[in-house]
């Protein structure tokens, strides 16, 4: 149920209309709506007509007390501005609800509530923060993997691990969805959230040992120059986990994998998953780099060269290099690893200023980082 079903309904003074205002407004009879159109043209104006909007508003002329006012339905329409997702559109409305109130001469906010999946509707008006409940699933993070082979050879079961992750990811990435203006927004997402390359960058603090300002600067700006050459690769555009990192990867007693916490809408380039568990190949042997000749470095190259060839995804190479960085700036990051030498943290970000500045990325600069 949205908004939509009431505009054109409008007319018959549908009853769940009628009900969110008697709960917000006790005592309130409703006399008629009007959809509130996005633009009145009436004077003539056409270069100015505005045609876009984020919603169409109910205006509803109701009676309290023998006086009579008017109230406004707001909802938020889907679209490619930032609103695709419900979550978007649920943080629009809560957003309003939350600061209207605080602006001088402001329309005040009077309800803010959601329609149920069967046309009636309950309000928010009283909640403070969201939360989710799902089941528990049994399993090891991936990670713990890794911690183990830090100091010990990686053994079949391991390479069968990854071959199983790679598997997983190519059945995923097989779908295809239709969903105009998700891939750009993907890009936005990678680049411009508060959990993307900016808002990863803006977490470093100014005299982070092994990342001077000057140097996390450049990179954010090949990043962006990279979004033009991604632009046009629509196509691309693939269901994906979205953060396919070692403790979001699990394995059972059966050697079942299972996975926790698809996020940016489960839809983006499949690089954003390739990268988002390879990095961690080189991560995890900073801890002893030893173990990147004895182990990691034969993961990192089984991970690359199963999943190209049985992807058949001849661009990846050509669009990784800003998901790796992207990643690469997470695990860089003190705010999130603090106990990261410098040393490390330079090398990382150099191997993500080389992949950028590569024509194709070849996962054979990994060895640059443990000469």
């Amino acid at each position: 149920m949205t908004l939509d079903h009431f505009v054109t309904q409008v007319r018959d003074l549908d009853p769940g209309l009628v009900r969110i205002v008697e709960r917000a407004i006790p005592g309130a009879r409703v006399l008629r709506a009007k959809p509130l159109g996005t633009d009145d043209t009436s004077a003539g104006a056409q270069v100015t007509a505005k045609s876009a909007g984020y919603g169409i508003p109910i205006r509803i002329h109701i009676e309290v007390n023998g006086h009579q006012r008017c109230v406004v339905l707001h909802g938020s329409s889907a679209n490619q501005f930032g609103h695709d997702r419900r979550s978007d559109r649920a943080a629009e409305l809560l957003l309003a609800a939350d600061t209207y109130g605080s602006i001088p001469a402001h329309t005040q906010v009077l309800d803010v509530g959601a329609f149920r999946r069967d046309g009636t509707s309950v309000s928010l008006m009283e909640s403070d923060e969201f939360y989710l409940l799902t089941d528990y699933m049994v399993g090891t993070p991936y990670a713990e993997d890794l911690r183990r082979m830090v100091g010990a050879p990686a053994t079949a079961a391991d390479v069968q691990r990854v071959h199983k992750m790679v598997d997983y990811l190519v059945s995923l990435h097989a779908a295809r969805p239709v969903a105009p203006g998700a891939y750009p927004r993907s890009l936005r997402d990678l680049l411009g959230s508060g959990e993307g390359i900016f808002g990863i960058v803006d977490a470093y603090p100014a005299d982070a040992p092994g990342a001077p300002p000057l140097h996390l600067q450049q990179i954010e700006q090949r990043c962006l120059d990279f979004r033009w050459r991604l632009k046009g690769r629509a196509p691309r555009l693939a269901r994906i986990h979205g953060d396919f990192h070692p403790f979001n990867v699990l394995f059972d007693d059966q050697e079942s994998l299972r996975v926790l916490d698809t996020s940016r809408g489960s839809l983006g380039d499949p690089a954003d998953d390739v990268a988002c568990m390879a990095v961690n190949f080189l991560f995890f042997a900073l801890e002893d780099e030893a173990s990147w000749r004895a182990t990691f470095a034969d993961l990192w190259r089984q991970f690359w060269t199963r999943y190209l060839a049985a992807s058949g995804d001849v661009e990846l190479l050509d669009v990784v290099a800003p998901f790796l960085t992207w990643r690469l700036l997470v695990l860089s990051c003190p705010a999130w690893y603090p106990n990261l030498s410098r040393s490390a943290r330079e090398r990382l970000l150099a191997f993500a200023n080389a992949a950028l500045l590569a024509e194709r990325f070849d996962p054979d600069l990994a060895e640059g980082l443990f000469r």
